[in-house]
C-alpha cells in the first residue's frame, strides 16, 4: 500500500496506479483506427512534425475523423505541454488542406456535449478520475501541493475527460504513446498502461501498441512501452 501511495504521488498528471482491469484475453485486436492513436501521440510528444504529419494521415485514412483527431491534440497539451499541442494542431490543418485539395472529404465528427461548471465540474472531474485510476488518488504530493490536485481533478479529469467526443480507450492510448516518446516519465506511463486496461484494453492489445510504435519507427518508444510489467 505505502509503495502504491507514493507511485501515486510521484504521477505528475495526477494518475494512480491502481489495480489491473484487463479484459478478457480473447479480446479482438485493436483496430486500424485504434492502432493509428498511439503513433500520433508520439509524434506529438516528440514535436516531429513530419511524423505527425505521416500519423495523422494514417489516422484518418483509419476512420478518425476531424474531431477525433483535434481532440486527441488538444487534449495532449495536458502531458506534452501547449506549444507542442498547438504546432501538432497547425499541422493538422496543414493535413486536412493537403487532403481536401486531392479530394479528400474527411468526416467532420462532431462536438462534445457541454461539461458542467464550478462544484459539478469538481465533482465529475473527482469520479472520473477514481474511475480510471480504479481508487481515490491521494498521497503526500497532493497534501504538499494541494492547487495541483484540484487542477487535476477540475480541468484534467473534469473538462478534458469529461468531453464525450472520444472515448476513454482512445484518450489513453493516445497517452501512452506520448508518455512513451518522453524520456524520464515511466512512473506515468506505467499508470497509464494500468489506467488503459481499467478502461478495458487488454495487456495483448498494449503489446500491439508496442508494435505498432516500432513499426512507424518509434523504437525507443516501443521499448518503454515493453518495459512495463507484464506488457
Amino acid at each position: 500500500m505505502q509503495r502504491r501511495t507514493v507511485l501515486a504521488a510521484a504521477i505528475a498528471m495526477g494518475a494512480a496506479l491502481g489495480q489491473g482491469g484487463a479484459g478478457a484475453q480473447t479480446a479482438p485486436p485493436l483496430s486500424r483506427k485504434q492502432q493509428a492513436i498511439a503513433p500520433i501521440g508520439a509524434a506529438v510528444a516528440l514535436g516531429d512534425m513530419p511524423l505527425l504529419s505521416t500519423a495523422l494521415g494514417e489516422g484518418l485514412d483509419a476512420g478518425l475523423t476531424v474531431s477525433d483527431a483535434k481532440e486527441i491534440l488538444v487534449q495532449l497539451y495536458a502531458y506534452a505541454g501547449f506549444p507542442r499541442s498547438l504546432n501538432a494542431l497547425g499541422e493538422l490543418m496543414k493535413v486536412l488542406d493537403a487532403r481536401r485539395q486531392r479530394g479528400v472529404q474527411d468526416a467532420p465528427g462532431r462536438d462534445p456535449d457541454p461539461v458542467p461548471t464550478g462544484k459539478e465540474l469538481l465533482a465529475l472531474g473527482t469520479a472520473n478520475q477514481t474511475k480510471l485510476s480504479g481508487a481515490p488518488v491521494k498521497g503526500p504530493l497532493f497534501e504538499f501541493a494541494p492547487a495541483i490536485d484540484e487542477y487535476l481533478k477540475t480541468h484534467l479529469f473534469g473538462d478534458i475527460f469529461g468531453r464525450d467526443n472520444l472515448d476513454w480507450q482512445s484518450r489513453e492510448l493516445a497517452t501512452v504513446g506520448a508518455l512513451a516518446a518522453m524520456a524520464g516519465v515511466e512512473p506515468q506511463l506505467q499508470a497509464h498502461i494500468r489506467i488503459s486496461m481499467n478502461v478495458g484494453l487488454t495487456r495483448e492489445q498494449l503489446g500491439s501498441v508496442a508494435d505498432t510504435l516500432a513499426q512507424r519507427g518509434q523504437a525507443e518508444a516501443a521499448r518503454r512501452v515493453r518495459a512495463v510489467p507484464k506488457i
